[in-house]
């Protein structure tokens, strides 16, 4: 074995998004192209002698090849010691986790989240640092400065090394420890939850139905649902994981779990049903014929939290995303605890967490986790819903309705129009934040524009400014409407509108989400001319 310094030239565009570098496989598979990035990731840390790294992913296409190249750029940039998961699987959860209990320098996570799989699919990668979550901007930045004037990379010529089995290796000076990827997890989960209460709970003839959509959170979910709380064999379907994750997009919202949804509206339906995403950090949480919002999960938990063993002693705060709905903010008022509206991005999560300034957070997209790690957690979102039910003996349902009883109901939808040309979603951000400053006192339909801004965030523990985060359009009556361009897609713009009004009366707590919210959508068109500037007479997807 040896290390080789390769010549290479940069590439275009190597700019990590909100959940680092997010391209299609096929541009992952040309020479050179993830070894420019990977180097540029080194190059921008410091020395990597004596550091221990984390390494895993999804399993899906090309997780097996990027790992193995990977490795031998590890261990010829001088590492000490990396962690895999077995198979090259960890979802990310896993990884952060591991991160924080091995004290490790940081982690290389292979995904591409929810997006789809395959030849033909997308790929992903981004670092984590030391405290288990996504690299800040500081540090993306300067990867992606890196990117633009690499000359060169670091490889060990190494055969490639035999990750299917648990056990310690060495490549140059660098020892690769294959471990078993859900014990440590496991062990996790044990120390927040009341395992006993929710094993009574499937004991006493509790249904549920997890669909893990063929990805990477059927393992975790299998060993822990099934084989240690002792839910029936079957009560996570689509488990294994695929490369392609069986064809289906593996994102858990009403229009890709569909079937699922479909499902908890028949007279078969179980209890309770969840869904998890391609990396494991996102969940769907239904009771019977209801799809609970993700903003409605955040802000139910959080109103229950000490009823979990691991938040007994209550919570330092909570935090939700700024196109998130308010719901929780209602929650934090009542308990008398800060509440933090950031920028999309787990990241701003992870700050406030290191400063001891929030328990519990959560985004719109179906990402919902607390202090024990810094991701999204999707299977905890899960094992937390089972120990409220198992504590409580309320369904999804009842919990649900008891909760808008009490705070009210915020109606929230988020529309998507994906693949929008770059330069009219460009151009419908740019107008629309030219018209901002005449906004406010304007009246459309019975509501009246209070404030009306480019939201920027002041992180209040670096002190570092985030801007243009997304078009914020509030009204007299509570109401929200939120345009924002997402930076998780890899072919053309994703254009992002987020609906929310709030009803305080119970009598009207049943309504559809579209039509409570219909004049609302109507306001976003003629404010936006949102089919105009997208060519779309119609949402691409609606959750």
């Amino acid at each position: 074995m040896s290390v080789q310094t390769v010549s290479t030239t940069s590439f275009a565009g190597q700019e990590p998004g909100t959940s680092g570098l997010r391209k299609r496989v096929e541009v992952f598979q040309q020479a050179r192209y993830l070894e420019n990035f990977v180097q540029s990731i080194f190059d921008s840390l410091d020395s990597l002698e004596g550091k221990t790294l984390v390494l895993g992913g999804d399993g899906r296409f090309h997780n097996r090849a990027a790992i193995q190249i990977i490795l031998r750029m590890a261990a010829a940039n001088g590492c000490d010691r990396i962690m895999i998961g077995q198979n090259g699987i960890l979802s990310t959860p896993a990884v952060s986790c591991l991160i924080r209990k091995y004290q490790a320098y940081g982690g290389i996570v292979l995904s591409a989240s929810h997006n789809p799989g395959g030849p033909d699919g997308d790929f992903g990668i981004k670092f984590n640092i030391s405290n288990g979550g996504p690299a800040p901007e500081k540090i993306t930045q300067a990867i992606y400065e890196r990117t633009l004037s690499i000359t060169a990379y670091r490889i060990s010529d190494a055969p490639p090394v035999d990750i299917s089995r648990p056990g310690t290796t060495r490549m140059e000076n660098m020892e690769i420890v294959v471990i078993d990827p859900v014990s440590d997890y496991a062990e996790m989960m044990r120390a927040i939850f009341d395992f006993d209460a929710i094993r009574r709970l499937f004991a006493g003839g509790f249904r549920m139905r997890l669909d893990a959509m063929n990805a990477v959170c059927g393992p975790y979910a299998t060993r822990i649902i099934e084989s240690e709380l002792g839910a029936p064999v079957g009560t996570v379907v689509h488990e294994v994981p695929l490369e392609d994750f069986g064809g289906h997009h593996p994102d858990p919202n009403p229009v890709n779990a569909h079937e699922l949804v479909a499902y908890m509206k028949t007279p078969a339906a179980p209890d309770f049903a969840a869904a998890t995403d391609g990396d494991a950090d996102r969940n769907m949480i239904l009771g019977q014929g209801i799809v609970l919002t993700p903003s409605d999960s955040l802000a139910i938990l959080a109103a229950h939290a000490t009823r979990i063993p691991g938040y007994a002693g209550g919570l330092a705060g909570v935090a939700r995303s700024m196109p998130t709905s308010t719901a929780v903010d209602r929650v934090a008022a009542e308990m008398n605890i800060p509440c933090f509206e950031t920028p999309t991005g787990w990241k701003f999560f992870g700050n406030l967490m290191d400063a001891g300034k929030i328990t519990l957070c959560g985004e719109e997209s179906y990402g919902t986790s607390s202090a024990h790690i810094r991701e999204k957690d999707g299977l905890w979102a899960i094992l937390f819903w089972l120990n409220l039910i198992a504590v409580t003996g309320k369904s999804v349902n009842a919990l649900a309705s008891q909760h808008w009883a009490h705070y009210g109901r915020n109606y929230y939808s988020r529309h998507d129009y994906e693949q929008v040309r770059e330069d009219k979603a460009n151009a419908l951000m740019r107008a629309l934040r030219e018209k901002l400053s005449a906004l406010p006192g304007k009246r459309y339909a019975t509501r009246a524009v209070t404030l009306a801004d480019d939201f920027c965030y002041l992180d209040p523990v670096d002190h570092s400014a985030s801007e243009n985060q997304g078009v914020r359009i509030l009204f007299s009556d509570g109401a929200r409407i939120v345009f924002r361009l997402s930076g998780t897609g890899t072919v053309g713009a994703t254009l992002r509108i987020y609906y929310e009004c709030f009803e305080p009366d119970t009598r009207k707590h049943d309504d559809d989400p579209q039509i409570a919210l219909a004049s609302l959508i109507a306001t976003a068109q003629e404010i936006a001319d949102i089919a105009g500037y997208t060519g779309m007479s119609a949402p691409t997807v609606i959750t």
